[in-house]
């Protein structure tokens, strides 16, 4: 499918996406601190939290996933079959300096190069933050294709769709109940298994919160 490029895919194509991820690159160490500094708790613990059940060979495809980090976290849990699909080409290379043993690939998570139903988690970390509110439906139904069977995902959180600067730019930014529009954007296709707020603990960032939520498919 060629689709056009939405403005937030072209800006994070260039140069600010270059420069996020020269910013936000880290090793697993460096992560995990990160988290805990922030939120009080590791990010392990808190994959461990949603997806302690999950069984090891499960396979698992991180939407927007820069780096690697995220997947490499995953690894440490012990899964095995990890994806990533990422849209800036720079970060798809640096990946290799943070991972072994997943397969992270260039492309738009409106067209994921995918077959129907091929992983059993479909997940996103402060991805669909970035997409615009009327672009939402896109992402999140190629995300639910691929899905045979979880939705999973890890967000900044408010009650209602906002807007928020970032960076000095506007309109890269939002936040909402993405849990809540996975399920208004596809009613009776998904029930919500769980959902967990984290409020920030820096101060900088006090009063904010984030939220990690799983979504499963329900039969057809």
């Amino acid at each position: 499918m060629n689709l056009q490029a939405t403005p937030q895919e072209d800006f994070w194509s260039g140069d600010f996406g270059r420069e996020y991820t020269d910013r936000n690159s880290r090793h697993l160490d460096e992560w995990n601190d990160f988290y805990r500094r922030t939120w009080g708790r590791s990010k392990l613990d808190m994959n461990a939290a949603f997806l302690g059940e999950l069984p090891r060979e499960a396979r698992i495809l991180e939407v927007g996933c820069n780096t690697g980090m995220q997947l490499r976290g995953l690894q440490e849990a012990g899964f095995q079959h990890l994806y990533g699909v990422e849209l800036q080409a720079y970060a798809v290379e640096r990946a290799k300096e943070f991972t072994q043993h997943v397969n992270v690939v260039q492309g738009s998570g409106f067209d994921l190069p995918f077959k129907d139903e091929f992983f059993d988690v479909v997940c996103t970390n402060g991805v669909l933050i970035h997409i615009a509110p009327a672009d939402l439906p896109r992402i999140m139904g190629e995300m639910l294709r691929c899905s045979r069977r979880y939705i999973w995902g890890f967000e900044y959180h408010a009650p209602e769709t906002t807007a928020v600067p970032y960076r000095g730019n506007e309109g890269f930014l939002w936040k909402a109940d993405y849990a809540q529009l996975f399920l208004d954007h596809f009613p009776g296709r998904l029930r919500l298994v769980k959902h967990e707020l984290y409020p920030y603990v820096t101060e900088a960032e006090r009063g904010n919160r984030d939220v990690m939520f799983l979504l499963e498919k329900t039969p057809a």
